[in-house]
């Protein structure tokens, strides 16, 4: 098969995601044949450094052959059978690994297929924790400004992306919005620890009256990434979680796209020396490989659900819920970070990608460089609409998988980037904007 062969029978049949498709008029799409690494490869042998781990979602490279042979193992055996009055060994041993990583206190695993489906349920559980405790009443939920949680109804209704939410109005129920802690807001002189602080007070000060009809608080840990990776010092989460404990509001943490090592920890919320109420894994869960997510939780959430009572019981299902091969893609990626000792080994890296990184921060019009674990931003100052749309397209001109949000650029490699590697990201990445800017209108 050719380039061009791929493209339009893709064309013809698929509806593409997050994406209006006339734009493809004049954006071709990119035909991959196949992934080694953190390079993607068309079907001429053009190659792509995936500098978005494919929407975030892969950690330890494309095919990679550990993840690979558990799945070969694992088809052999049991490819799928229903949660519902069943179990088998690889959800068992995920849930109890993942539950030993918070040191047993989210010792309750509910899986589902993807992060607003895992979002869904901390909301629906959450609400429903309250109706059976005897507060039907508390059945609202509190976000962050700019945050994102996912497009179905539910996660859209504390989603704060008009973009996403406009369309789609009529179908949500309103939610409350607190100021984000995002440091590029902060005053003049203002430290990013002192703005988060003012921005937890703010949040304590609405809790404070509306707490009676508050179920949840949900908040994205230490990154906000559709609002142009927005960061914030974890003295936020250390005072949002004091807050909900004092006015018994619970807290999700979103930990989708910032778990799973993203933020220099495996868990996000460890920078706080936190655990929330309910924490949301996917995208990476399973190495990027196969569709996961799911919602850990407290014992004293799970025993108010346990009843004779059939209506007291969480009645939510997926067809694939727990999935072997998913959960056996998990176990391989969990194994990944324990025997290569990871967290460390991305700390190195992103002390070599920091300390190499002024040929970014050197561009006249990048602002707000700034890093948290294996995720690095900055901001061009451009009124360019269609910004994003070329730094995209000339990307792709030199080799590079970069996919901006409005004048923010940012990368979220794989974990087995090495310094060659890096070293092409920086000096590509430089070459990129440079040729964008001088495109671009002043």
């Amino acid at each position: 098969m050719t380039n061009q062969q791929l493209l339009q029978r893709s064309l013809a049949a698929v509806w593409h995601p997050c994406t209006q498709m006339k734009a493809h008029e004049t954006l071709p799409l990119v035909p991959i044949a196949r992934g080694e690494g953190v390079w993607l490869y068309d079907f001429e042998g053009q190659r792509f450094l995936d500098a978005v781990s494919s929407w975030w979602v892969n950690l330890f490279g494309h095919a990679n052959p550990r993840i690979n042979a558990a799945l070969r193992d694992q088809l052999d055996k049991l490819e799928h059978v229903m949660l519902a009055g069943f179990t088998h060994a690889p959800v068992v041993e995920l849930s109890e690994q993942l539950a030993a990583l918070t040191g047993g206190q989210l010792g309750h695993c509910f899986y589902a297929s993807d992060g607003a489906s895992a979002v869904e349920i901390a909301l629906k559980m959450s609400m429903h924790y309250w109706r059976n405790s005897g507060q039907p009443e508390k059945n609202r939920y509190v976000s962050l400004a700019g945050s994102y949680h996912g497009e179905t109804v539910g996660a859209l209704a504390v989603t704060d992306v008009a973009l996403f939410r406009d369309a789609y109005a009529p179908l949500l129920r309103s939610g409350a919005t607190v100021p984000s802690p995002d440091a590029r807001l902060a005053a003049p002189g203002e430290s990013a620890v002192d703005y988060a602080r003012r921005c937890a007070q703010a949040l304590d000060d609405y809790l404070a009256p509306h707490h009676h009809e508050i179920a949840a608080l949900i908040v994205e840990p230490l990154v906000q990434c559709a609002a142009g990776m927005a960061m914030h010092d974890p003295e936020y989460l250390r005072l949002a979680r004091a807050s909900c404990e004092r006015h018994q509001v619970h807290l999700i943490a979103d930990e989708i796209a910032v778990g799973c090592g993203r933020t220099g920890t495996f868990f996000a919320c460890e920078q706080a020396n936190i655990w929330p109420d309910f924490l949301c894994l996917s995208k990476g869960i399973s190495g990027g490989y196969l569709p996961l997510s799911v919602v850990m939780t407290r014992d004293n959430i799970y025993q108010a659900f346990y009843a004779d009572e059939v209506a007291r019981g969480f009645l939510h299902s997926h067809s694939y819920t727990g999935n072997p091969l998913a959960c056996r893609a998990a176990l391989a990626t969990l194994a990944i970070f324990k025997d290569d000792d990871v967290i460390n080994a991305n700390r190195r890296r992103a002390a070599w990608l920091n300390e190499h990184a002024d040929i970014l921060r050197e561009q006249p019009r990048v602002g707000n460089f700034r890093n948290r674990g294996m995720i690095w931003a900055f901001d061009v100052d451009t009124i360019d609409p269609r910004f994003a749309r070329r730094v995209f397209a000339n990307g792709l001109q030199r080799e590079l998988l970069l996919r901006p949000i409005g004048n923010t650029v940012y990368f979220m490699p794989p974990y087995v980037i090495d310094e060659e590697q890096m070293d092409f990201l920086l000096r590509q990445t430089r070459a990129v904007l440079d040729e964008t800017l001088a495109e671009s209108p002043s």
